[in-house]
C-alpha cells in the first residue's frame, strides 16, 4: 500500500500526522489561549468551517500511501468535539495506520474514558503542569482542580489506556515543581514528560529567559533520583528518555529550545479547518479542505499533499537563537494545531 517514502528538502520522511479536531477548549492556559485573548467574546471557527470526521478520514486514507502511520489527536480540547471516539474508531479501521493516541488536559477523561476503551484507544497524553492548586488556576484553569485531571489520569490507567503526563515548565513559575512531579509519578505506570517552555503562537509573552533546559531539568532530578539515558525507540522520536538506575521506569524531556530535533522531524499537522501544516511554528498552512469540498479528486488531493510535503525545509528550532525579529514573525497558534 505505501508508495515510495516521501522526504522533504532535508530528506526527512512523512510519518506522523497530528489533528486537531476543535479550537475550542475549557482551559485557558498561559502558553497557549491565555484568557486576555481568548475571552468570552472571542470569535472562535464555525462549525461550517471545520471538517467533518469523513473529511478527516478521508485525508488520513490519502496520506497513508506516503507512509503516515501514527496519528495524534489534538485540539484545543479534543474530547470538546462530540462523539469524538467514533472518528478514532473510524481512523483506527484504515490499513496502515498502527497508533493512534490522544492528547487532551485530561479534565473530561473521566466522563469519555470508556467510550475511548470502545474505540480501541490505547495511549493518551495528559498535560498536567503542576500539582498546586494555586499555580494550576494561575497557569490552566480556574475552572478546575489538580484532582480533576488526576482523576482522569486514573480512568484512563484503569480501563486499560496508557498514559503519558506533561509538564511545560516555566522558570519561575512551576520549575519548583520539577522534582515533587517526578517524584509523585515514580512508581506509577505513568510516564512523566517535562517539555522546554516554547514560543508557539503569538500571546504567550515566550523568551529564553523563561526556559528551564534539559540539561537543567535533568540535573535536579539527578541529584535526587540518579537517572540514565536511555536509547530512542524510533527515528523522529521527540523526546529524550532517561531510566531511574536499577529500574524500568522512564521519564522524558521535549527539548524543541536547547536541543532541536527539527532534523528528524517527521511530523505535519491538520488543524481543525482543513489547513495542512509542515512546522509546529509555520505562519501559515495549505488549504485542503477547499481541494476536498470542491469535489477534487482524490489524485489531485495526492498531488498537492506530495508537493506540500516534497517543498518543506522548516526548522524553525535550529534557527530561533539566530533571529532577532522574532516577534514580528505571525504563527499559528497552537489551539489551532495542538502541540
Amino acid at each position: 500500500m505505501i508508495q515510495d517514502p516521501l522526504n522533504d528538502q532535508l530528506g526527512r520522511p512523512l510519518q506522523d500526522l497530528r489533528i486537531s479536531v476543535t479550537d475550542r477548549c475549557n482551559f485557558r492556559c498561559q502558553y497557549c489561549m491565555p484568557e486576555e485573548i481568548f475571552g468570552k467574546d472571542y470569535a472562535f471557527l464555525p462549525k461550517k468551517d471545520i471538517l467533518s470526521f469523513e473529511e478527516i478520514v478521508k485525508v488520513v486514507s490519502l496520506m497513508v500511501p506516503f507512509g503516515i502511520k501514527k496519528l495524534r489527536i489534538t485540539g484545543g480540547e479534543p474530547l470538546m468535539r462530540k462523539d469524538l471516539p467514533e472518528l478514532i474508531a473510524s481512523l483506527g479501521k484504515i490499513e496502515g495506520i498502527k497508533d493512534i493516541a490522544l492528547t487532551t488536559n485530561g479534565s473530561l477523561l473521566k466522563k469519555h474514558i470508556y467510550s475511548l476503551k470502545e474505540a480501541r484507544l490505547k495511549r493518551i497524553n495528559v498535560s498536567l503542569d503542576t500539582l498546586d492548586d494555586q499555580i494550576f488556576n494561575q497557569l490552566n484553569s480556574r475552572a478546575y482542580k489538580v484532582s480533576d485531571v488526576l482523576e482522569g489520569i486514573e480512568s484512563a490507567a484503569s480501563a486499560g489506556i496508557q498514559v503519558k503526563v506533561n509538564m511545560v515548565v516555566q522558570k519561575g513559575i512551576n520549575d519548583h515543581d520539577i522534582v515533587p512531579m517526578a517524584r509523585y509519578f515514580r512508581g506509577t505506570p505513568h510516564i512523566l514528560r517535562f517539555i522546554e517552555f516554547m514560543d508557539v503562537g503569538n500571546f504567550n509573552d515566550w523568551n529564553l529567559e523563561k526556559v528551564v533546559s534539559k540539561k537543567e531539568i535533568v540535573q535536579l532530578i539527578n541529584e535526587q533520583m540518579p537517572l540514565e539515558p536511555v536509547e530512542a525507540n524510533y527515528f523522529g522520536e521527540v523526546a529524550s528518555r532517561y531510566k531511574y538506575k536499577g529500574t524500568d521506569e522512564e521519564i522524558g524531556v521535549i527539548s524543541s529550545v536547547s536541543d532541536s530535533f527539527c532534523s528528524s522531524c517527521t511530523r505535519a499537522r491538520l488543524s481543525a479547518n482543513g489547513q495542512l501544516y509542515t512546522c509546529l511554528f509555520a505562519t501559515k498552512g495549505h488549504d485542503l479542505r477547499k481541494l476536498i469540498r470542491s469535489r477534487a479528486k482524490d489524485q489531485e488531493i495526492t498531488d498537492e499533499i506530495k508537493r506540500i510535503w516534497y517543498g518543506r525545509h522548516d526548522r524553525y528550532s535550529d534557527e530561533r537563537l539566530l533571529q532577532t525579529n522574532r516577534k514580528e514573525r505571525k504563527k499559528i497558534e497552537m489551539s489551532y494545531i495542538g502541540g
